[in-house]
């Protein structure tokens, strides 16, 4: 049976297959090109055993895969752990259960072996050692997703709540791969400056790649080893941020299509959090280029709340950031999406109860004109959760203090409400609202009425003269007598006033 598996491997050769390659300008590329090799410790007897830097060609000479960890010395472990890591390079096909079932279980013992034994942390891993974990990780979780995964993913968001994702069938092998890689990196015994040649910007670039899975199970994975390699690796930050900046601007201004911008931005709500004060340019730019141009994709909904909290992080940050990012929610405000309104009323009320008074005074009269549309909105649970910012107390503060301005904007609103709106629930709201305000300041709401009244009596005589105007007309055009194929305008006014 064991050569039966060990068949399946690779055969070594002193040429290096440059198809096996997927690190091209790792230190691998250069040893391979001196043709050198990197020694992995003496045996105690017998002949020297070393990992071939044409790894994972084939497992270290002499060394069998399948003998566990423990029956075997702690000079010889880490040339085991190499051998193990090579066996399983060898991939399956799992969308057949039946096919190689017995080397896909060996393979599946070797990685919960591979597991436990970096769990374990008892031992510093060896340069050939991480750039195996690399290779072998590369070569099981790489890979391009088929097409239906990126057909559906463009309905995300649009009414595709009866589409289940896409699962797949590899996820139990997979599983333990992203465990393996997972408990690598958070490993004490990995050296970060030695584990950053091989875990280049290349294979960052293949990882983020991954994040468009339909299925969660893995792009979760993938949120928490990405966040943890944020951390190992100082020197991949700045191009990690980049990154993903990219991949948000491909989303936002030419696809709209992407499957794990909701994990993403989970990440990055983290990356801001320690974020030192004051703030750098770059992430302002992040700031006003990719999260508020986020709020306009129809699929938003999907990332909303991941979205909200990295722009309520900056604001906390910088509090004077405020009045932009209202700026800019008002610039991208949906016209007949009812959903989206009622979740930039909500995120609009978390900005509001952490702004300062001088950042409001600099948004308040748009900000207050378009609430007061939503007010007037014939969908019930906009103008509901419009008329809900008054029971916000840091927000009734505000308006108070500017009421001189306010109240004159929202004020027409209000009244058209109290008269004609037909939901029951907003007409109780309006009314409450409108007697607040008299209560607040009555002087002030007796003239904003008095004001209303003269400026409905000025749009009635705008709107008689108009009609009149258009009557003279008429009869104008009446009296007119027709020409060869002239086009006459006939009404009954104009008929009875010609009889």
């Amino acid at each position: 049976m064991l050569r039966q598996i060990l068949s399946k491997l690779p055969k070594k050769s002193s040429k290096t297959d440059s198809a096996e390659s997927t690190r091209p300008e790792s230190p691998l590329t250069q040893q391979r090109s001196n043709g050198s090799t990197a020694g992995l410790g003496k045996s105690s007897s017998g002949p020297k055993r070393t990992s071939s830097v044409v790894f994972p060609a084939s497992v270290v000479a002499g060394i069998e895969p399948l003998v566990p960890f423990k029956d075997v010395p702690n000079a010889e472990k880490m040339n085991l752990f190499v051998s193990k890591v090579s066996l399983c390079c060898v991939t399956f096909d799992f969308s057949d259960p039946s096919k190689n079932t017995l080397e896909k279980d060996v393979k599946r013992q070797t990685l919960l072996e591979l597991v436990d034994f970096v769990a374990s942390g008892s031992m510093r891993f060896s340069e050939p050692a991480i750039l195996a974990m690399c290779r072998m990780c590369a070569v099981n979780l790489f890979r391009v997703f088929p097409p239906y995964y990126r057909s559906n993913s463009s309905s995300v968001g649009e009414n595709d709540d009866n589409d289940d994702p896409m699962f797949d069938p590899a996820w139990p092998h997979l599983q333990i791969v992203y465990d393996l890689l997972l408990r690598f990196i958070n490993s004490t015994c990995l050296d970060a400056k030695v584990a950053k040649k091989y875990m280049d910007h290349s294979f960052i670039l293949r990882l983020l790649d991954l994040f468009d899975t339909e299925d969660p199970r893995e792009r979760d994975c993938l949120k928490t080893i990405l966040h943890r390699s944020y951390g190992k690796f100082m020197v991949h930050r700045p191009f990690i941020r980049k990154s993903l900046s990219n991949i948000f601007y491909r989303f936002v201004f030419e696809t709209e299509k992407h499957n794990g911008i909701a994990e993403l931005l989970e990440i990055f709500g983290s990356i801001i959090s320690g974020f030192a004060l004051p703030l750098k340019e770059e992430h302002k730019i992040f700031l006003w280029r990719v999260l508020i141009p986020l709020h306009k994709p129809k699929s938003v909904g999907v990332y909303f709340q991941q979205l909200s909290y990295c722009v309520l992080q900056f604001i906390e940050k910088e509090p004077r950031l405020a009045s932009v990012v209202i700026k800019g929610i008002l610039k991208y405000w949906p016209i007949t999406n009812s959903q989206k309104e009622v979740m930039f009323l909500g995120e609009l009320e978390e900005i509001l109860e952490a702004i300062s008074m001088v950042e409001f005074q600099k948004v308040m009269v748009p900000l207050f004109w378009r609430i007061g549309c939503c007010i007037n909105s014939f969908h019930f649970q906009v103008a509901e959760r419009a008329l809900f910012l008054w029971n916000n107390d840091q927000i009734i503060n505000l308006i108070a203090h500017n009421r001189l301005v306010i109240l004159p904007i929202i004020f027409p609103a209000l009244e058209k409400n109290a008269h004609n709106h037909w939901n029951p629930g907003v007409l109780n709201l309006t009314l409450n609202i409108r007697k607040m305000f008299s209560e607040m300041d009555e002087a002030l709401y007796l003239a904003c009425l008095d004001q209303l009244k003269e400026d409905e009596e000025k749009l009635s005589l705008l709107a008689e003269q108009r009609k009149e105007a258009w009557q003279r007309l008429e009869y104008a055009a009446s009296l007119k007598p027709m020409t060869g194929n002239t086009a006459v305008l006939v009404t009954p006014l104009a008929t009875s006033i010609a009889c």
